[in-house]
């Protein structure tokens, strides 16, 4: 079980946000910090500690008049630490070998996959054929409707009617290095993981890592019982970094 860091851009700057609370319309959020430090600052220092796998996500559609402030922020990282960082937001097939060639370790996908609610297998075709499939994550963002998981794309606010479960993990890994899970329900809330979700990430045969509601160690503790250590982890809004309590000089020594 490994610490993914991570460097959420919004509107231009560095942030963490309530993840349920993210809208296109006016790019609003629900803010629970935003840094005075750029992107580069942060990848720098992961990449002083050795951290490897995290990932750096732009929050603002391409139609936004932020795009190409949040864009130029994660290219920065991606300068500043090659080969160390994934990068959604916004990927397809046609910009993906944009952001490998500018230092991306990764590159995650959601939206460009699923599409109208169902999985675009030819885009994801395409999407391996542009960069190799060694080098794409998707991300499987999830929230719960009728007790059961559905995966939601455009920043989380569209639920598609695919369902997270063992069976679709089984055949999506055959187009994808690694899976990314946000519990967006839990997102930025610090309040409490997924359980029932990690049960179900556990199950998964390639690396895959969690996100939302981690805000104790003693929430990283279940993680690792409930995920039997297989499940990488990643810790936002409650790191002391970003205002939160957990502090990093601990976490850090996840890797």
């Amino acid at each position: 079980m490994k610490f993914r860091p991570c460097i959420d851009i919004h509107n231009g700057k560095v942030k963490q946000i309530v993840g349920g609370s993210l809208r296109d319309q006016g790019d609003q959020a629900e803010e629970n910090f935003a840094a005075d430090q750029g992107a580069d600052y942060f990848a720098e220092m992961y990449k002083k500690d050795g951290l490897k796998g995290g990932h750096v996500i732009l929050l603002n559609p391409a139609s936004s008049e932020y795009y190409g402030q949040t864009k130029k922020q994660a290219l920065k990282a991606l300068h500043a630490y090659p080969g160390g960082l994934q990068i959604g937001g916004g990927i397809t097939a046609d910009n993906a070998s944009e952001y490998i060639r500018a230092g991306a370790s990764h590159v995650i996908v959601t939206s460009y996959v699923f599409k109208n609610g169902e999985i675009y297998w030819d885009n994801l075709k395409k999407l391996c054929m542009a960069v190799g499939k060694e080098h794409v994550v998707l991300d499987l963002s999830c929230r719960k409707k009728d007790g059961r998981y559905y995966i939601v794309t455009d920043r989380w606010q569209t639920f598609t009617n695919v369902e997270l479960g063992t069976k679709i993990l089984g055949r999506l890994s055959g187009y994808c290095d690694e899976f990314l899970v946000h519990g967006v329900d839990v997102e930025g809330k610090a309040s409490g993981i997924e359980q029932e979700l990690i049960e179900i990430l556990k199950q998964a045969d390639i690396p895959v890592t969690y996100a939302g509601g981690i805000g104790s160690m003693e929430d990283l503790e279940q993680i690792r019982r409930t995920g039997n250590g297989k499940v990488d982890f990643t810790i936002g809004s409650a790191l002391d970094l970003f205002g939160g309590r957990i502090p990093y000089e601990v976490i850090k020594e996840y890797h």
